[in-house]
């Protein structure tokens, strides 16, 4: 372990887009040099992610934690936090990390755990955001990063980005132009959270 640098921790689900995006801005940023910051480690809940390869692609180290080998949500997130603690994190961030978190696990990493969420919250907190927006006629959509708290999708909010609502928009054309939004804003987030 390098001392004094700023290890983050991402946590993903899927294929990991934001947290490309974050480590792509890593690289080119030279957030080792200019912030003392690197991403220690790539975990998952889902053996098969995209996102695992796509990490380990860029050289960054990778962990499975699955979610299917434990009894319960406790277990499970008792297990993710010893694989977190190990790399000693500054900053785990949450990249399209479909669990709902324990109270306690969020209460552990309290300041130091951070989600983008698919909507301008407080509204459309949860799942379906896109359609949800839809079917409310919003005139503009976009996401949030904010702080996690045991109230989920309700922590203090750090940035969003606001896309407008097109009359032809599908949920599908909406989540795109929401994603390319995402890239941009999620990295410039946690950024200015590791220079603080």
């Amino acid at each position: 372990m390098t001392s004094g640098m700023k290890n983050i921790v991402i946590l993903i689900s899927g294929a990991g887009s934001n947290m490309q995006a974050i480590a792509k801005a890593a690289e080119q940023e030279r957030w080792a040099k200019t912030l003392s910051a690197r991403i220690a480690c790539v975990i998952s809940n889902k053996p098969q992610a995209p996102g695992l390869a796509a990490a380990r692609d860029l050289g960054i180290a990778t962990q499975i934690v699955d979610h299917q080998q434990y009894a319960s949500r406790e277990h499970f997130d008792a297990a993710l936090q010893l694989a977190i603690d190990a790399c000693q994190p500054h900053l785990v961030v949450l990249a399209g990390f479909m669990r709902i978190l324990t109270p306690g696990f969020v209460a552990h990493y309290e300041g130091r755990l951070v989600n983008i969420h698919p909507s301008l919250l407080p509204a459309f907190a949860g799942l379906n955001t896109y359609q949800r927006a839809l079917d409310a006629g919003c005139k503009v959509a976009g996401a949030t990063v904010h702080r996690v708290t045991a109230d989920l999708d309700h922590g203090p909010i750090i940035a969003q980005a606001v896309v407008p609502v097109m009359p032809q928009d599908t949920a599908r054309m909406l989540a795109a132009r929401i994603l390319v939004q995402e890239h941009l804003m999620y990295p410039k987030a946690v950024r200015a959270l590791l220079s603080d």
